[in-house]
């Protein structure tokens, strides 16, 4: 449906060299050539650790930041939009735009400048065959990306794959641990997901190809949203898609099924950016922002917004200022 991961011991050596030449990158910027610190250098440096890092990178210009239709997309990009504010851009938001087939071409054509992405379900979108290799994932997304003028930027650790889920009582009266469990009862279930979801390969294409199944019926709900965890709750369906870093499967109980064949490929949350607007500090300020997002905080983020009702807005500020990117 929407997003999805890379395989994290190869991923997470990427991030660690984003953070190494960062480092160098700040070392260089602190010194002036002679070995000692410009009094100006001193003074912005001051002024960052005052104000968070966002506020130490530099930044002008319109940036438009866009999203789809789901929570952790607006938490993910009001986090890219605060920092990029912060850091001097005048920024414009277009959020909860659509599916992915309204926001990508959104972004080809300059409506908006940067979206967070799922690494494996957009090569899976375009047509791609995402491996359980996240550098050739990572590099074959790139290639495709790159007749649109569009950039993948660093993956981030955060982790965010299409779950399919059932209740725990569902669970137990068919004895349901993984999704091939499913192919003798199927026709006797209901399944609920977003209205994209049956021309997708990550949804019911690919539960029928890879798995087998055929459901007793399939209603049109939300990709993962309140609609479709609703329904799963109160019954209305038997099986429902969801984000695997969803808040709402422990809160609401739910049993996330073992995709035992694979069908889901590796996702990790990764900015896709024009190529036009790369300039100045953006890359180094959204790959900073990645490398410090992991799964849990993301599943911990989405409770708060999903399940406490909290704003997004206000959600993603918190993030932002318990990580030192904004000042408390």
């Amino acid at each position: 449906m929407r997003r999805t991961r890379l395989s994290k011991p190869s991923h997470l050596g990427v991030v660690g060299a984003v953070f190494a030449l960062a480092a160098l990158l700040l070392a260089a910027c602190g010194s002036s050539g002679d070995g000692t610190k410009s009094a100006t250098t001193t003074t912005a440096a001051a002024s960052a650790a005052a104000n968070g890092t966002c506020a130490g990178f530099k930044g002008s210009g319109n940036i438009t930041v866009g999203g789809t239709n789901f929570s952790e997309q607006e938490i993910v990009a009001e986090m890219y939009a605060q920092c990029l504010q912060a850091a001097g851009y005048n920024v414009s938001k277009k959020l909860k735009i659509g599916s992915r087939e309204i926001v990508l071409p959104a972004l080809e054509k300059g409506d908006i400048d940067v979206y967070p992405e799922y690494v494996g379900t957009l090569l899976t979108f375009l047509k791609g065959t995402p491996t359980s290799d996240a550098q050739k994932t990572l590099s074959d997304l790139q290639t495709a990306l790159k007749d649109k003028n569009l950039q993948v930027l660093t993956p981030s650790a955060a982790e965010d794959k299409n779950g399919f889920a059932v209740t725990k009582a569902t669970a137990d009266k068919y004895k349901l641990t993984k999704i091939s469990d499913l192919a003798p009862v199927a026709s006797q279930l209901v399944f609920g997901a977003g209205p994209e979801c049956d021309q997708r390969p990550l949804c019911l294409v690919g539960l029928r190809s890879t798995y087998g199944l055929t459901f007793k019926e399939v209603k049109k709900l939300d990709s993962g949203g309140p609609l479709t965890k609703d329904a799963l709750e109160k019954g209305d369906i038997d099986v429902g898609l969801i984000f695997t870093s969803d808040g709402a499967v422990a809160a609401r109980g739910f049993v996330v099924l073992q995709d035992d064949k694979n069908l889901q490929p590796p996702d990790n949350v990764v900015p896709i950016v024009r190529t036009a607007v790369l300039q100045g500090d953006l890359q180094k300020l959204l790959d900073s922002i990645s490398a410090k997002m992991t799964t849990a905080s993301l599943s911990a983020l989405n409770k708060s917004v999903d399940i406490d009702k909290a704003d997004p807005a206000d959600v993603a500020k918190g993030w932002l200022q318990d990580n030192g990117f904004l000042k408390k």
